[in-house]
């Protein structure tokens, strides 16, 4: 649990036990509901030994790990583990909605905002919208982490992806291209995330998995991305040399899915090429220690203590390691939910407006998104109603708990926990541990779990 002094200085977190014993004995306050956060009203900064933390950040396009640990002579122990869920794909689609909503009035010669040409360009550094909400809602947290617990380093995961070998798939020479150091390694990277680690063929994951040409080469097909899936080691001996389209010829629905995700784009590995300098530039404005790594220095950390694959152990094994201790059991889930909409109104399927909401957000002093904490003493609704609330102008709430809905609670049941900050909060178990690969020279083979 994250500790703050009686100023509200960060002080080391403290097991989740000791946390209880200190509200229990009066001595701490509740700061904060999600991130659980206390206060200890009996003790500062200065009467306290301070060893500090460090955090470790593994970006992504759709979902950021960070974790939070403590680290004795190059052995970490995994103290807070976060998987940060951007939504950068619900921005991108809303903003090509507004697009063909202003292309369709002005076809359609309705009232609209007229085009404006003042020959603007975009400043240095710009971001597509999509792209800046992943950078922002990572510096959030950063920012965050750093209020609440005293971090001394941060460790970033400078990960890339080599678009432009990863489409030609030959090594470019000369003037076409300096094929740099992610040649070949970054191809399996790749294709593990593209085909989210299962083999293409049956479906198995958690198994060793082979490279496998969709069009063999034997028979004219060529070693580029598209022509690349992943095969456990029965599918790929199975198939050898046939054709993908005579292999899975009782098959069609899977052979229709296998070609329709060869085509898939490299959106998400662009995504994070393009943020990754950004991020890094931000964090060393931080005045805080920064280290970088590779995705493939955290895979080999990972080969060798054993970790299975998820963003938040990623974040753990980022940088130099010695070894990993232990990690939390449970994962925090931050999603990005927004804070609602300036719209006023609700349209129907032909754009006319169908629903009038209110101009004020907040009934009764909550606004929806808030999480409350809703006792009601009598009813068919009787009980304790912990989540997130749905105001209404009737004074009626819904509340979103982790078993469900319940409708119809009054307001004065209710009563305010944490505001609504623009993310909803789940957890969920943390990856199972499995058998460590033994440390030596040679690096790890391409596994299921492997990133």
């Amino acid at each position: 649990m994250f500790v703050l002094d009686r100023y509200g200085h960060p002080l080391d977190p403290c097991h989740p036990a000791r946390a209880r014993r200190l509200l229990a004995a009066g001595r701490a306050v509740v700061a904060r509901h999600t991130p659980f956060v206390i206060r200890i009203k009996d003790r500062s900064i200065a009467d306290s030994t301070v060893a500090g933390v460090r955090v470790g950040i593994d970006p992504g396009s759709k979902h950021t790990g960070l974790a939070v640990f403590t680290d004795h002579d190059g052995n970490r122990t995994g103290r807070y583990t976060i998987q940060l869920d951007h939504r950068g794909a619900a921005i991108r689609d809303k903003l090509a909605v507004r697009s063909r909503y202003r292309r369709r009035r002005r076809g359609k010669n309705l009232r609209y905002r007229a085009p404006r040409f003042s020959n603007r360009t975009k400043p240095k550094g710009w971001l597509a919208p999509s792209l800046r909400h992943r950078l922002d809602t990572t510096l959030s947290w950063v920012a965050r982490l750093t209020r609440w617990t005293p971090v001394t380093a941060i460790y970033v995961e400078r990960v890339a992806f080599d678009t432009h070998a990863l489409s030609a798939g030959k090594p470019l020479k000369g003037v076409e291209y300096q094929q740099g150091t992610l040649a070949g390694y970054e191809v399996r990277e790749y294709l593990l995330a593209k085909w989210g680690r299962v083999c293409a063929y049956c479906g198995k994951q958690d198994v060793s998995l082979n490279l496998d040409h969709i069009h063999p080469r034997s028979r004219g097909g060529s070693d580029r991305i598209s022509n690349l899936t992943l095969a456990c080691i029965d599918c790929n001996q199975a198939k050898n040399a046939t054709p993908v389209q005579e292999f899975l010829k009782g098959r069609p629905a899977l052979l229709a899915k296998i070609l329709k995700q060869v085509k898939a784009p490299l959106c998400d590995a662009a995504a994070v090429n393009t943020t990754r300098w950004a991020l890094w530039r931000a964090l060393l404005a931080t005045t805080l220690l920064v280290a970088a790594s590779s995705g493939g220095h955290t895979k080999w950390n990972r080969s060798r203590t054993g970790a299975p694959k998820s963003h938040t152990l990623d974040a753990l094994h980022v940088g130099p390691l010695g070894g990993v201790t232990a990690w939390p059991s449970m994962v925090l889930v931050v999603k990005a939910t927004g804070r609602g909409t300036y719209a006023r109104t609700r349209t129907d399927r032909y754009g006319f407006p169908r629903l009038r909401l209110p101009r004020t957000k907040q009934v009764k002093g909550f606004a929806t998104g808030d999480l409350v904490r809703a006792v009601v003493p009598s009813g068919k609704k009787t009980g304790v109603h912990r989540g997130r609330v749905a105001v209404r102008s009737t004074g009626s709430f819904n509340i979103t708990t982790r078993h469900g809905m319940v409708q119809g609670i009054h307001h004065r049941h209710v009563r305010l926990l944490q505001r609504a900050d623009g993310y909803g909060y789940t957890t969920h178990p943390e990856a199972r541990h499995r058998a460590a690969f033994p440390p030596g020279p040679e690096g790890p083979g391409l596994h299921a779990g492997d990133n």
